[in-house]
């Protein structure tokens, strides 16, 4: 089948999947783009599945200071390698977990999975990692974080 290449393309750029994954949606979707787009989705959420159990040894300290500068978190997030750990999607995952972190002031990180994503109430941040995991295709946790208040 031939997709076009504005739909590859566009559906690319807006799931941040591969090519090769973009077409093989597209055509198995009859070029239908959201249909497509849905499959991605839930291909990925297999791939994500997979990865669960893997170790973690590697990964980021991320330090988040909220504009105020009274409230931080520390986040200690781990991935399978050095390699993912230096990606910009890590890094932006690390970044909005941090910001959920200092938002919500979960009690533990089972709270902080189960929670809604400050930017997308449909998603919970397990749900989020999750699709950075079917993106970068290595298993993500999170080991431990800190927040920290002024006057707490």
């Amino acid at each position: 089948m031939n997709v076009p290449i504005e739909l590859l393309k566009k559906l690319r750029e807006e799931t941040g999947a591969g090519i090769a994954d973009c077409r093989q949606a597209l055509e198995d979707a009859n070029n239908e783009y959201d249909k497509a787009k849905q499959l991605l989705q839930e291909r990925g959420l297999e791939k994500a599945k997979k990865k669960e159990g893997k170790e973690t040894a590697e990964g980021i300290i991320y330090a988040y200071i909220h504009a105020t500068n009274k409230v931080g978190v520390l986040l200690d997030i781990r991935c399978e390698t050095d390699f993912v750990a230096r990606t910009d999607d890590f890094k932006h995952l690390a970044k909005e977990i941090s910001m959920q972190i200092a938002a919500m002031n979960p009690k533990d990180i089972q709270e902080l999975l189960q929670s809604e994503y400050i930017r997308d109430p449909k998603l919970t941040i397990e749900q989020l990692i999750k699709s950075v995991i079917a993106k970068v295709g290595e298993n993500i946790t999170i080991a431990r974080f800190a927040r920290m208040e002024v006057g707490q």
